[in-house]
């Protein structure tokens, strides 16, 4: 797994339109319902995975900026090592942007909460993550947290084709961490 770093988010509970009664708040990569602790891009403090590279480097931005961090939840990302191409149909490398630095320290602990799955046609940040955004979770084997519960189910997921029609690839498979701050 490659580290990409952390990021504070607002947790959302599920969205009633999302109809997976299991699942009880979003824990995705993506912004779309979970937002992160303010459109930090304009800051121009983050990595080359667009998060950030330790969690202190979010507690100075938000220090400075005047942004509370009050009631948001930190979490870590890693992601499989290759994104699928499902045009191709085949598993390709990517990189981080190479203009930033990307040097992510690892946390003392972590606690896997599950597998996203984000598209990135852009490369850079994730777009929208399916499960949620599009509403997979409804037809998926997905937790309280509206993640798959290993790599082996998202890996199945985007190899058979059960992304199809929802956000336009590549898609990268991210194991998603929560971590005491």
């Amino acid at each position: 797994m490659i580290p990409l770093g952390y990021l504070y988010k607002r947790v959302s509970d599920r969205p009633e339109w999302l109809d997976a009664v299991n699942v009880t708040d979003i824990y995705s990569l993506s912004a779309c319902i979970s937002k992160p602790f303010a459109d930090y891009m304009t800051y121009w403090q983050h990595n080359g995975h667009w998060l950030f590279d330790s969690p202190q480097k979010i507690v100075d931005l938000a220090n400075t900026a005047s942004i509370s961090l009050d009631g948001l939840k930190l979490f870590y990302y890693e992601a499989y090592e290759l994104q699928f191409d499902e045009n191709e149909k085949a598993w390709e490398a990517f990189e981080p942007e190479p203009s930033f630095s990307t040097e992510v320290v690892l946390p003392a602990s972590k606690r896997l909460e599950g597998f996203d799955i984000a598209s990135f046609t852009m490369g850079n940040m994730a777009e929208c993550s399916p499960l949620s955004c599009n509403g997979l979770a409804s037809t998926l084997p997905v937790n309280d947290h509206c993640l798959l519960v290993t790599l082996d189910e998202a890996v199945a997921a985007v190899e058979q084709g059960k992304l199809h029609e929802c956000e336009p690839g590549p898609y990268r498979l991210i194991a998603v961490y929560t971590v005491d701050d």
